[in-house]
C-alpha cells in the first residue's frame, strides 16, 4: 500500500510525542526523523511502513536500522564523540549550553563545542567541516519554525558594553520595551548590547523594579573577561530570583570563540559559521534593526543590513534606527553614508537617526515596523 507524501511543513518530527503520534496513524513514509532516541520504539519500527523515510542522528536497534533501510528509507547514524549534535531539531537554551558551569565555563557544553571547532577547523578535515555545516542548517530550520509568525526586531551593539553602565541600562530598558509592544526580540546572542536586550526582554512579564534590581545584582560581575563562569554565574542567579521571563532569541557564534552567549536569550541559534549567522539573523528581522552604538562588528552589520534594502532584493526594505546621534555622525560617521544611499531609494523613508533608546519604539512605528 502506497501512501501520499506528507506536506513539506508537516512531515518533520522532532520528539517522541511526535513520533508517536505519527506512527499511530500507520506510516512513516516520507517523514524525516530529526534525533530521536528510538532504541525503545523497535517493534514499532519493525511493523511500519518507513518508504522514503529519512532517519537523522536517531539511536535504533541494528534490526530496526536493517529494516527501514530495506524499506527504503535513509539513515544517518547518530556521529559518536561529539560535544554537539549537529541533527538537531530544535534551539539550544542556556541551561543546555551552559550545562557543567559549576565546574568552571570550560567544562560546559558550549566551551567543548568551541575546543572541538577549533581543533577541527585547524586539520581542515571536510567530515568535520560537513557536520558543522549540517548543524548550522538544522539550526537554521529551527529558526524559521519559531519565528513564523513573529514580528521580530533586531537589536544590535557591541559585546564591551559593560554591566553596571548606563549605556547597559538603556539597551535592557529598550528590550523590555520592544517586548512589551509585541515585538520578538533577537540580538547576535553575546555580552555587552546583545545581552542586555535580552535581558530587557526576559524582565518584561515582571515589574519595572525587577530590572533595576537585576541590574545591580548583574554588575557585580561587569563583564565576561576575566571570568566567564562568575559572569555567566550572575546572570543564573538573576533567572533564579526572577523565573518566568519573557522570550526572546540569541543568534551568536562559535566563530568568537571569547564571546560566550548569554543566558537570557529563551532560543539560541549558535552557528559555527559565522558568515551564515550575520545573514541569518538579519534577514529574520522583519520588524526592523536597531544599531546601539558599537564598533567594526556594529558598523558592519548596518550596510550587511543597508544592502538588501538599498537592492530591495528580500523585498520592502526593513525599518532601521541607529542610536545616538553623536555616536554615528561624529565618532563613527556612519549615518551620514546610510543617508546619502537611501536618498532617493525606497530605502530612504525606512531609516531614522536617533537620540536615545527611548526614542525607539516610536521611530519603528514611524518607519512601519508595526505594519
Amino acid at each position: 500500500m502506497t501512501h501520499p507524501e506528507p506536506q513539506a511543513e508537516h512531515r518533520e518530527i522532532e520528539s517522541l510525542e511526535e513520533f508517536d503520534r505519527v506512527v499511530s496513524r500507520g506510516s512513516l513514509a516520507g517523514f524525516r526523523v530529526q534525533s530521536v532516541d528510538l532504541t525503545q520504539r523497535t517493534s514499532v519500527l519493525l511493523s511500519a511502513d518507513t518508504d522514503r523515510a529519512v532517519f537523522l542522528g536517531c539511536p535504533m536497534e541494528p534490526a530496526a536500522a536493517a529494516k527501514v533501510r530495506a524499506d527504503g528509507a535513509l539513515v544517518f547514524p547518530p556521529v559518536p564523540d561529539l560535544p554537539f549534535d549537529p541533527y538537531r531539531g530544535r534551539l539550544y537554551t542556556a541551561d543546555e549550553l551552559f550545562a557543567g558551569l559549576d565546574g568552571g565555563y570550560a567544562a560546559t557544553a558550549d566551551a567543548l563545542a568551541y575546543d572541538w571547532f577549533q581543533r577541527t577547523r585547524a586539520d581542515g578535515d571536510v567530515f568535520a567541516s560537513m557536520l558543522r555545516s549540517i548543524h548550522d542548517d538544522a539550526l537554521s530550520d529551527a529558526l524559521d519554525e519559531l519565528l513564523a509568525d513573529a514580528r521580530v526586531v533586531g537589536v544590535m551593539g557591541g559585546h564591551a558594553m559593560g554591566r553596571g553602565t548606563e549605556a547597559y541600562a538603556g539597551a535592557a530598558r529598550l528590550g523590555r520595551a520592544l517586548t512589551r509592544a509585541g515585538f520578538t526580540v533577537a540580538t547576535g546572542g553575546g555580552p555587552g548590547a546583545m545581552e542586555a536586550a535580552n535581558l530587557g526582554a526576559y524582565a518584561a512579564p515582571h515589574s519595572d523594579e525587577m530590572l533595576e534590581d537585576a541590574l545591580q545584582l548583574l554588575a557585580k560581575a561587569p563583564s565576561f573577561m576575566p571570568s566567564v563562569t562568575d559572569w555567566a554565574q550572575a546572570a543564573f542567579e538573576v533567572r533564579a530570583r526572577w523565573p518566568q521571563g519573557a522570550g526572546s532569541v540569541g543568534i551568536p557564534t562559535w566563530f568568537y570563540g571569547h564571546e560566550p552567549p548569554n543566558a537570557f536569550a529563551g532560543h539560541i541559534a549558535k552557528y559555527f559559521a559565522n558568515a551564515t549567522r550575520e545573514d541569518g539573523l538579519l534577514a529574520r528581522c522583519d520588524a526592523g534593526v536597531v544599531f546601539l552604538p558599537g564598533a567594526a562588528g556594529t558598523v558592519q552589520e548596518i550596510f550587511d543590513n543597508a544592502t538588501p534594502n538599498y537592492y530591495g532584493s528580500r523585498g520592502e526594505p526593513t525599518p532601521m534606527v541607529l542610536v545616538d546621534r553623536a555616536h554615528w555622525t561624529g565618532h563613527l560617521p556612519t549615518w551620514p553614508l546610510l543617508r546619502s544611499l537611501a536618498r532617493g531609494r525606497a530605502m530612504e523613508s525606512r531609516i531614522a537617526l536617533v537620540d536615545s533608546v527611548e526614542d525607539v519604539p516610536q521611530a519603528l512605528l514611524r518607519l512601519g515596523a508595526g505594519a
